[in-house]
């Protein structure tokens, strides 16, 4: 029994109920997780003085850890926070103290400091409101040619690199302690990315520092990483194999939005950080079935329409999953049409279509190596799993959330409930389940992500409250 202890990133259903789940799929796994009321949110900072306490006193042999809610209090609050240099590396020693008293294997990641190109501030500081587009202009441009000419206020400008230079160097420290073989992994990872920008640079210098250990790791991505890092703890030394096939193999070297690497080169990574290697369909132990765009990705949301799926859908007949990324963020209704024709399911592994193609990959690919790994695995989680996976990324995402968003007043009534409940129908009788009651929640009062709450005779989701009567 692998007894791991999972540290989120915050208290989102896909940081904290998703590697659940997914744990849950197979029997051999015993996963611990803090209670959500210590975890941070999008105004609410991480509990790190909880949990130094809650970890004090559980036992396990592996720990996967989002060093950011250590650190600062959780993802958001790594952009926010104005505490010093000296401070986050107090917390960080205090937690590494006691993960060394315990001989935990540690894979842990950590977060190279966004820029997001607008003037949102939902998520960064409140100048942001302001000038945002402007700091992202400044830092590209500062990468790119070494220009620092900008009218933005020098205290705004002096607050926002002093924010990074902190950030900057506490990965440093962590790549310090990666010398010192404290890591299983170590993942740095690079959200929101464009080709040039001070995240970047910071990148490409953290790669550098770290080329000589080899557990160190540098990848597009963010809120997925957790889940890729549980799967390559879960999964280490069963050398599974993947093969990617992609709906559309001339456009494999195409760019998508928030990423600064290629679909193939995306694919790739994430299935080698996971802990599987990337194979041949002939030798392969799963096919990975990539639904990728053909020139640029879609933005539902944004209104940025991408051509979908179109012809006869030819499933693998071994075993299979699907990522599903020809929008950032939500499916491709055609595609989960022509699937769901197909008269059977048999060699399917899972479904994943949940925001940037980073996290569609290590969501799908987590999902699809626990449960095809497992020596007994648990096929009521798995079905309640994809139906969970469907009514997020394919029912809301791709559907819902456009009809619903436009009135602020649908965070609190019964709108969602409506919209969602033909879908429910069709996926509860296509995956078999009955006596089911399902609940939505807007966890951060935004439309961006929902919680799904499946009530079953055996089992409730989320799992924070299992309840077993078999």
């Amino acid at each position: 029994m692998k007894k791991i202890l999972l540290i989120p990133i915050d208290n989102r259903p896909v940081c904290y109920d998703l590697p659940r789940q997914i744990a849950m799929l197979s029997g051999e796994i015993s996963l611990s997780i803090p209670e959500k009321k210590l975890l941070g949110g999008l105004t609410k900072n991480a509990d790190t003085k909880g949990l130094l306490n809650w970890l004090k006193n559980i036992n396990g042999n592996i720990a996967v850890i989002s060093l950011d809610t250590i650190a600062y209090g959780g993802l958001i609050p790594s952009r926010r926070s104005n505490d010093t240099f000296e401070e986050v590396k107090k917390r960080i020693d205090k937690f590494f103290e006691i993960l060394k008293k315990k001989k935990i294997k540690i894979y842990a990641f950590s977060s190279i400091m966004r820029i997001s190109n607008n003037n949102i501030n939902e998520e960064e500081k409140e100048y942001w409101k302001d000038y945002g587009e402007k700091i992202f202009k400044y830092s590209y441009e500062l990468h790119k040619t070494g220009n620092t000419n900008t009218d933005i206020p020098e205290d705004i400008i002096n607050d926002y690199l002093e924010t990074r230079k902190r950030n900057f160097e506490i990965n440093k420290y962590y790549i310090e302690l990666a010398n010192q073989g404290l890591f299983e992994a170590l993942v740095f990872s690079k959200d929101d990315c464009s080709d040039f920008g001070l995240n970047i640079k910071e990148a490409n210098e953290l790669k550098e520092l770290s080329s000589g250990c080899q557990n160190v790791f540098i990848k597009t991505g963010a809120d997925e990483i957790p889940l890729t890092l549980l799967s390559r703890a879960i999964n280490k030394h069963k050398n599974l194999k993947i093969a990617p096939k992609y709906i559309n193999p001339e456009s494999i070297n195409k760019i998508s939005k928030y990423e600064d690497i290629s679909v193939s080169d995306s694919v790739n990574s994430q299935i080698e950080l996971a802990g599987a290697m990337v194979s041949d369909e002939k030798n392969a132990d799963l096919i990975l079935l990539v639904n990728n765009f053909k020139d640029e990705q879609g933005e539902l949301v944004m209104n940025v329409e991408a051509p979908l799926f179109s012809g006869q859908l030819q499933l693998p007949d071994k075993p299979y999953f699907i990522a599903d990324i020809v929008n950032a963020n939500g499916s491709d209704n055609n595609f989960v049409k022509a699937l769901f024709e197909n008269e059977s399911l048999k060699e399917f592994y899972g479904y994943s279509a949940w925001n940037t193609t980073g996290n569609t990959l290590g969501c799908a690919i987590a999902s699809a190596l626990t449960y095809f790994g497992a020596k007994h695995p648990d096929q009521k989680i798995f079905r309640i799993l994809q139906i969970t996976r469907f009514l997020d990324d394919w029912a809301y995402q791709a559907n819902v959330r456009g009809k619903i968003m436009d009135n602020i007043e649908n965070l609190k009534n019964n709108k969602i409930n409506e919209e969602m409940k033909s879908f429910e129908d069709f996926l509860l009788k296509k995956f078999n389940l009955k006596n089911v009651h399902i609940e939505y929640f807007f966890p951060w009062n935004r439309f961006f992500e929902i919680e799904i709450v499946i009530h079953h005779k055996y089992i409730k989701i989320p799992f924070v409250d299992i309840l077993f009567y078999e």
